[in-house]
């Protein structure tokens, strides 16, 4: 797609305006500069252009697939009794909410509060058992059995992660985090250091676009009314505190992770996966967001 690949050279001048994730020191390695996108239809037409096969870590768009997992296992209304599903005015990592404001229920799962109180809510007998069904689970929605973890990027989130863990042992003090705090939270780390391209994000995307079912072979993998509710907290909360202003600016569901990747899903349409390490303020992929605004313009893919 000659459209797609015009976008992306004119939208790598964005990247300039952001800097890549440094607070993990493995995500610090990215290569500022790159940009890379993939589309996939649920006809199966795929295309790409830019940094697309380069590999980088899922991090929080991890929460999707876990939040999908947590409501399969457990049903919408306990998971909603343990979190809630507003946006937040606060950053993902942020413990405001949770104890100033006395909301000790998490706002969303999208955010780390929220996430780490739905990894916990995955079914399994121990650790290994949950973080084996997270990994099979992603594997089988992004349609590729050799996705694993990056041993660095786990090791170094694991480091240097003392934020998630004061959201952590503060949750487990109001009740709101059941299980052990170490054993939630080194899922949680795992979860975030799944491997990814782009192409795995759009099929994932794709999934989520095509209410459930995989495109590729007809399976159902998640129910209907699980996929609607992870597309509106998407349409919600995906972008973290940014998400309002992204909904006015691009209009379609989206997960964005701090390794630059967004994730898209288009109802009844396709799916979008973006790599842009370079990141803004709010920890979102600036020349990805430019390019987005971009191409839902020319292709008419808000939903609004």
């Amino acid at each position: 797609m000659m459209l797609l690949e015009n976008l992306i050279e004119k939208n790598k001048e964005y990247a300039s305006k952001g800097n890549v994730a440094s607070y993990i020191p493995e995500l610090a390695k990215a290569e500022a500069d790159d940009l890379g996108a993939c589309i996939i239809t649920l006809s199966g037409e795929i295309y790409k252009a830019g940094a697309c096969d380069k590999k980088f870590t899922i991090q929080s768009i991890s929460k999707v697939i876990t939040l999908m997992l947590a409501l399969s296992d457990n049903g919408k209304e306990y998971v909603f009794s343990r979190v809630s599903v507003e946006p937040t005015g606060y950053s993902f990592n942020s413990i405001v909410n949770l104890e100033i404001k006395k909301k000790n229920k998490p706002y969303n799962p999208l955010v780390n509060s929220g996430a780490i109180v739905t990894t916990s809510l995955i079914k399994g007998k121990d650790k290994d058992e949950k973080f084996n069904r997270i990994l099979e689970f992603s594997r089988k929605i992004m349609d590729n059995k050799d996705l694993n973890i990056n041993e660095s990027v786990y090791h170094s989130e694991s480091e240097t992660g003392d934020r998630n863990r004061s959201l952590a042992y503060f949750m487990k003090s109001t009740n709101y985090l059941e299980g052990n705090v170490s054993e939630i939270l080194d899922i949680y780390f795992k979860q975030c250091s799944i491997e990814v391209t782009t192409v795995d994000l759009a099929k994932l995307g794709c999934v989520l676009a095509n209410d459930g079912i995989l495109p590729w072979n007809g399976e159902r993998i998640v129910s209907k009314e699980i996929c609607k509710i992870v597309k509106a907290v998407m349409t919600t909360c995906g972008l973290y505190d940014e998400s309002g202003k992204y909904a006015v600016r691009v209009g379609i569901p989206s997960k964005s992770g701090v390794g630059g990747g967004i994730m898209c899903a288009v109802p009844n349409k396709l799916g979008i996966g973006i790599f842009g390490p370079a990141l803004n303020a709010k920890g979102n992929s600036v020349a990805g967001i430019n390019l987005l605004e971009d191409l839902v313009k020319e292709l008419d893919l808000s939903i609004f």
